[in-house]
C-alpha cells in the first residue's frame, strides 16, 4: 500500500509500505477514506526528529471502512464506517474506566515512561504505524473505533479522531464560569475549534494569532480577535476590566513565536546526533514558551489555564512564584477521546452548530501529502486544516 512516511527533518515521502494485517485477536484493519494532518504532526516534521526512524508511517487522524476484524472484536464487522481515535486504549483498565484513555494501562509505553500508545507519533508513544495511509491496523479495536452512520461526508465525522475531542477537553479544562471570558492563544485547527465550542456554550471568546487569514477566519465565526504583538497583554487586560480573562487556552505549544532563545536551542539541538538530541529534549527545557508565559501573565487572579498545545521539553522553566501568587489553576493533557465523544456526536447533526462542514481549508490526495506538510508548516495559502484522501 501507499503511505506518508517520515524520512528525516522536514522530509516526508509518499512511499510503498507493507500492507497491515491482523496480528492480535483485538485488531481490526480499516480502509482509510480520509486522514488529516494535525498541528502536532508539524512537531514531528520539525522538532521531534530524534524520536522517529526513517520509514515511520505518520498520521493520527483517520476514518474509513472496516475491512477485517480479529476474533475478539465483536462490536465491529466488515463494512462498518468508523472514526479511529488518535490514542489506543482498552476501555477496561483503571485509567480507561475513569475517563483517562490517554493514560490507558494496557497500552502505556512504559519503557519511555509515557502514557497510552498513539498512532503515528514517535518512539515516545509506541511507534505505532499511523493513519496517513491507504490502510490502518487498529489495535484494541474491541473498544477504540467509533461507529458512525453511512451517508454524510467524511468531513462531518473525521474531526472526532482528534480535533473535536481535543478542543472540547480544552474548553472543559478551562473551567470558564457562566458569563465568563476565555482567551484562546493560537487559531490553528485546535484553537479555532475551541473558540467555536466556547462560543456555542455562550461564553465571550477572544482569539489571538499572528496569521491574518486565521484571524479573519475566526472573526467570520463571530469571535473577537486580536493580532499577537508586544502590546497584546495590555490590550487583553483592557478588554477585561483590567483583571484579565477568567480562562486562557494555550493552543500553541512548543513552537510559539516570540521565544528567540528557545528557538535557537531547538535549532542547535537539531544539529546534534539523534541520541544526544533525545537526551537534550528529555533533560533540558527546549520548548518555546512565549504562549504559556503570556497565558500566565494575562489570566486573572484565581483563573484557569488550559494547556492543550503540545510541549516536549522535560525541564522547561516556569514562573512558579507568579503561578502560586496569582492562585492560577493549570490543567493539561492529551485529549481522552471516548470521554467526550458521546457529548460531541449529537452536535454533528444536520444543523452542524460547530460548522464542521467547511472547517478544512484544503482537500488533497494522499500523494500530495509531502507538499501539504510543507505548506502547513510554512502557513502558506491560508492553511489551517488539511484533509487527505488515499
Amino acid at each position: 500500500m501507499k503511505a506518508l512516511t517520515w524520512q528525516g527533518k522536514r522530509t516526508v515521502e509518499f512511499s510503498d509500505v507493507p500492507d497491515p494485517r491482523i496480528q492480535e485477536p483485538t485488531d481490526a484493519v480499516v480502509k482509510v477514506t480520509t486522514t488529516g494532518i494535525c498541528g502536532s504532526d508539524l512537531h514531528l516534521y520539525e522538532v521531534m526528529a530524534p524520536f522517529l526512524d526513517p520509514g515511520d508511517i505518520l498520521g493520527h487522524e483517520a476514518m474509513g471502512i472496516v475491512e477485517e476484524v480479529g476474533a475478539e472484536v465483536t462490536n465491529l464487522k466488515p463494512g462498518d464506517r468508523v472514526v479511529v481515535p488518535f490514542q489506543i486504549a482498552c476501555g477496561t483498565c483503571f485509567m480507561c474506566t475513569r475517563g483517562l484513555q490517554t493514560q490507558c494501562e494496557t497500552t502505556q509505553v512504559r519503557e519511555q515512561g509515557m502514557g497510552a500508545a498513539l498512532f503515528g507519533y514517535t518512539k515516545l508513544y509506541g511507534q505505532v504505524p499511523g493513519g496517513q495511509a491507504e490502510y490502518l491496523r487498529v489495535p484494541q479495536a474491541q473498544y477504540g473505533p467509533i461507529k458512525v452512520s453511512h451517508g454524510p461526508p467524511d468531513e462531518r465525522y473525521i474531526y472526532l479522531s482528534d480535533v473535536l475531542p481535543t478542543a472540547w477537553q480544552a474548553v472543559e479544562y478551562a473551567a470558564i464560569p457562566a458569563g465568563g471570558t476565555v482567551v484562546v492563544l493560537g487559531l490553528g485547527p485546535i484553537g479555532d475549534m475551541a473558540c467555536r465550542i466556547a462560543l456555542h456554550r455562550g461564553h465571550r471568546v477572544i482569539g489571538v494569532d499572528l496569521v491574518p487569514e486565521r484571524l479573519e477566519r475566526a472573526e467570520r465565526q463571530g469571535i473577537e480577535v486580536l493580532r499577537y504583538d508586544g502590546d497584546v497583554a495590555n490590550q487583553l487586560k483592557d478588554a477585561t476590566e483590567g483583571r484579565g480573562p477568567d480562562s486562557v487556552i494555550d493552543a500553541v505549544g512548543m513552537e510559539a513565536h516570540g521565544s528567540s532563545v528557545a528557538k535557537v536551542s531547538q535549532q542547535l539541538a537539531g544539529l546534534l546526533p539523534d541520541a544526544l538530541q533525545r537526551k537534550l529534549m528529555q533533560t533540558v527545557g527546549v520548548d518555546r514558551l512565549a504562549a504559556l508565559y503570556l497565558a500566565i501573565d494575562i489570566v486573572r487572579r484565581g483563573g484557569t489555564i488550559s494547556l492543550i498545545g503540545v510541549y516536549g521539553g522535560m525541564a522547561d522553566p516556569l514562573p512558579m512564584l507568579t503561578l502560586f501568587d496569582k492562585q492560577i489553576q493549570l490543567r493539561m493533557g492529551q485529549a481522552n477521546v471516548h470521554r467526550w465523544s458521546d457529548q460531541i456526536l449529537p452536535l454533528l447533526d444536520d444543523e452542524d452548530p460547530l460548522r464542521v462542514d467547511g472547517f478544512a481549508t484544503h482537500h488533497l490526495p494522499l500523494s500530495e501529502g509531502p507538499a501539504a506538510y510543507a505548506m502547513f508548516q510554512q502557513k502558506r495559502d491560508g492553511a489551517v486544516k488539511v484533509l487527505l484522501t488515499p
